[in-house]
């Protein structure tokens, strides 16, 4: 049977949701971002033609679009409206990956037989614009990877690649629209005159092996449009957590700040190792005589231990209100989606953004605990 895979992304997603509530933004450069110090979270296409793109720094965005408008970003907003148009699309189809907060992929294998695959995506995208007033873009092929490019050159708008049609759609295009090829990888392959998908597709995969490692292969098939990856179904009881039982019950509210801290960087950096952001924090605490208390709280989508240690920290402050010993505490982060710190761009800075790189890069290279935040680092190791 061949497979019918869908890839959606809402266009330009912050912009749209800010023009959803302020109509001065309509038709006008804008940005969302944070300060001057700050990174380019979105753009709209009036800014991008611009040449503004996003993670560009804002100061250099407004020296290519001194005309644009720059707003900071209501994320709590952005995160309540992709759970909406989740809800929306998970409601219509029966297979439906979440993989960032503004992207989806649906597998309609089969079911061309009953509700043509691609009238049926087309009215499920017509029904999240219908009920949130968010434009959508998608395009319907074979596999993750072609649809995901084809989305990416439709935009904004709709696109069809049918099997016969993969191989003549991607071979013009260039490497770097192909989702695994980063600039060092283009930088690579461009210095050898590979710039086109076709001269990739017509490379020896052992040469493309000998050049850049085992990615070689997989390169080489999404290249010629063979992406076998299946759809994951979303759920958001995916989490990741960490809990402490103490050997002897404590009330040292310090050493317990401390350590709530040091779980969340470690983590966070799980998540941005492997790909995540979290949409909810949980702390848990138990009491001396075993009465537990849980609170929990919705944050915008983030990787960021020092977001997500604030949040912890306040949960833990909202929990702990006996003057009681404690057995336990334990950090839970939930309703996770594949992405990478996409919604920390409000907060951060060059600096902040430069820092995370290098603390993770460490951390790969040494392991976790080779260096961490002084407010969660125990100095008793």
């Amino acid at each position: 049977m061949e497979r019918a895979i869908v890839h959606m992304d809402l266009d330009t997603f912050f912009v749209s949701c800010e023009r959803l509530v302020n109509s001065k933004f309509d038709g006008i450069p804008l940005i969302i971002g944070g300060g001057d110090r700050g990174v380019v979270a979105s753009c709209s296409y009036e800014a991008r033609h611009f040449g503004v793109r996003s993670a560009m720094p804002i100061r250099m965005a407004l020296r290519l679009c001194p005309d644009a408008k720059v707003v900071r970003g209501d994320h709590e907003m952005y995160s309540r409206l992709s759970h909406t148009v989740t809800d929306i699309i998970r409601e219509k189809v029966p297979l439906m990956e979440k993989a960032s907060i503004d992207e989806f992929y649906l597998d309609l294998s089969g079911m061309d037989k009953f509700f043509g695959c691609y009238k049926w995506t087309d009215e499920i995208a017509s029904a999240v614009t219908k009920e949130t007033g968010l434009p959508i873009s998608f395009a319907l092929s074979t596999n993750k990877t072609v649809s995901k490019i084809g989305t990416g050159e439709a935009k904004p708008g709709k696109m069809e690649i049918k099997l016969q049609e993969v191989q003549p759609f991607l071979n013009p295009l260039s490497i770097k629209k192909i989702p695994m090829v980063g600039d060092k990888t283009f930088q690579l392959l461009s210095r050898v005159g590979i710039r086109t998908i076709q001269t990739l597709s017509e490379m020896p995969v052992l040469v493309l092996q000998q050049m850049i490692g085992q990615n070689g292969s997989e390169l080489w098939k999404k290249a010629n449009g063979i992406d076998e990856n299946p759809v994951i179904p979303y759920s958001e009881r995916k989490s990741i957590s960490t809990e402490r039982t103490f050997t002897s019950d404590t009330m040292d509210i310090p050493e317990l700040k401390r350590l709530i801290s040091g779980m969340a960087e470690q983590l966070a950096y799980q998540l941005r190792k492997e790909k995540w952001l979290t949409s909810t924090v949980a702390v848990k605490i138990r009491y001396a005589n075993f009465d537990t208390e849980t609170k929990q709280s919705r944050v915008a989508y983030t990787s960021a231990d020092h977001t997500l240690a604030r949040v912890a920290l306040d949960l833990f402050n909202k929990a702990y209100t006996r003057r009681m010993r404690l057995r336990l505490v334990g950090l839970r982060f939930t309703g996770l989606v594949h992405g990478s710190h996409q919604m920390n761009l409000f907060e951060d800075t060059e600096e902040q953004m430069s820092l995370y790189q290098a603390m993770d890069d460490l951390k790969n290279r040494f392991g976790s605990d080779a260096v961490g935040r002084a407010s969660g680092f125990d100095f008793g190791k």
